[in-house]
């Protein structure tokens, strides 16, 4: 069964908001509001600035993605890419999906002059993610996240 890794489209938009679902509700029990994350999906394909996704295919059928978002270093004078939104269906992991993925974007960012690294974010309590990261070459770093949301005044859409 070979794997079939491509830019992702509109037309994938349903399994795209069922992956980001599916992964809000595997990684961290949220529930995500559908609308919201069908506009959200949407934006990205309307605003190539936003970022792209990238998904996996094997036998017409997409089982895994990766969104790329973009950070600006003014410290290194180039861009990140951000790997976000990482979903592999269950019936299709530990068989290489993400792996391929994986190396389409880091390659497909090495032919960039303009990018100079990748980076991604990851549940603390998910060792197991952090394990196949540092396998495929990512390190930790020294930097943490923190965040306000929602911003006062407004809704979250997660539940």
């Amino acid at each position: 069964m070979n794997l079939h890794i491509r830019r992702a489209t509109v037309a994938d938009l349903p399994v795209l908001v069922a992956f980001n679902q599916a992964i809000a509700w595997e990684t961290e029990h949220k529930q995500l509001d559908e609308q919201i994350v069908t506009t959200g999906v949407r934006a990205v394909f309307d605003n190539p600035a936003r970022g792209f996704y990238t998904v996996a295919e094997r036998d017409g059928a997409v089982v895994g993605q990766i969104m790329v978002t973009y950070e600006w270093s003014d410290w290194r004078n180039g861009w990140f890419w951000w790997i976000q939104s990482v979903y592999v269906r269950e019936d299709a992991r530990r068989s290489g999906v993400f792996r391929a993925l994986y190396e389409a974007i880091r390659d497909q960012a090495a032919r960039d002059p303009t990018v100079i690294g990748l980076r991604l974010y990851f549940d603390i309590a998910n060792t197991r993610a952090q394990a196949t990261y540092r396998a495929m070459g990512m390190r930790d770093t020294t930097y943490g996240i923190m965040e306000v949301y929602p911003l006062p005044g407004r809704e979250s859409h997660i539940r």
